[in-house]
């Protein structure tokens, strides 16, 4: 069994929009009537009281109602990979102890929607990788990958070594929302089926660019017209690490 239940959000890279994804996913759920807490383990490049760091930007947009230092338990300034992050302002960053740091949200929620720092190789720890606390919370994983050319190879990869380490793929989510000109780039039509394809992975739906005011009515309404919620609440209600993987054939 899981640690808690819930999902783990990886990027296929930094700056892949997995922050208003997994932010929209929680509000959709939680206006289901599922109590869905968020928790973003390790942010980066951002201070804490400015609105702009994933913390914030997570408690803003799914409804809940924390602290940004209660959801984000480990904040650092420099625009760094989290170990190095950490270690620029004399932190040693300990895996056990970030497992821990979950344990006051797991208490008042149902399951936890748990927010990776770049990709699953992002060095974490002196000797621990993204991919390694993954394995710790024991959680399935959902994928957000950009939509556009380079997509390919970054999730197939990505898919490989989650895979390589047993940890369960619900699926992917395609994000349009940093795609500049969605006119302007010809892989868009065929990249979420090639995925589909060879790294026998679905696809969960495309979350598009969204202007103005990102307010928690908006993201729900999106995620309930472009996003397959049913595998992502079987993960959720199972709460079985093991059968997390729906629609992941393990090739």
């Amino acid at each position: 069994m899981s640690v808690f239940p819930g999902v783990f959000f990886t990027g296929t890279d930094t700056g892949v929009g997995k922050t208003f994804v997994m932010a929209a996913l929680a509000a959709a759920f939680r206006a289901e009537g599922l109590n869905i807490g968020v928790w973003k383990p390790v942010q980066s490049g951002g201070q804490v009281g400015s609105g702009e760091t994933d913390a914030e930007r997570l408690i803003e947009a799914s409804g809940v109602i924390e602290m940004p230092e209660a959801v984000a338990p480990y904040s650092f300034n420099e625009p760094l990979t989290p170990f190095l992050a950490a270690k620029h302002e004399g932190i040693n960053l300990a895996l056990k102890e970030i497992c821990e740091s979950a344990e006051p949200l797991a208490k008042r929620y149902k399951a936890l929607f748990v927010e990776g720092a770049g990709g699953v190789a992002v060095p974490l720890t002196e000797d621990a990788l993204m991919i390694d606390l993954i394995s710790e919370l024991r959680i399935p994983v959902i994928i957000v990958a950009r939509s556009g050319l380079g997509t390919i190879n970054h999730t197939l990869l990505t898919a490989s070594f989650l895979r390589q380490r047993k940890i369960p793929i619900i699926g992917v989510i395609m994000n349009d929302g940093n795609l500049r000109n969605l006119h302007e780039d010809p892989s868009l039509a065929a990249n979420a089926d090639l995925i589909a394809r060879y790294g026998g992975l679905e696809i969960l739906g495309h979350f598009p660019a969204m202007s103005g005011k990102l307010d928690t009515e908006a993201l729900i309404r999106t995620v309930l017209t472009k996003i397959q919620l049913t595998p992502i609440r079987k993960a959720i209600l199972s709460g079985n690490f093991e059968n997390g993987g729906i629609g992941d054939d393990g090739k």
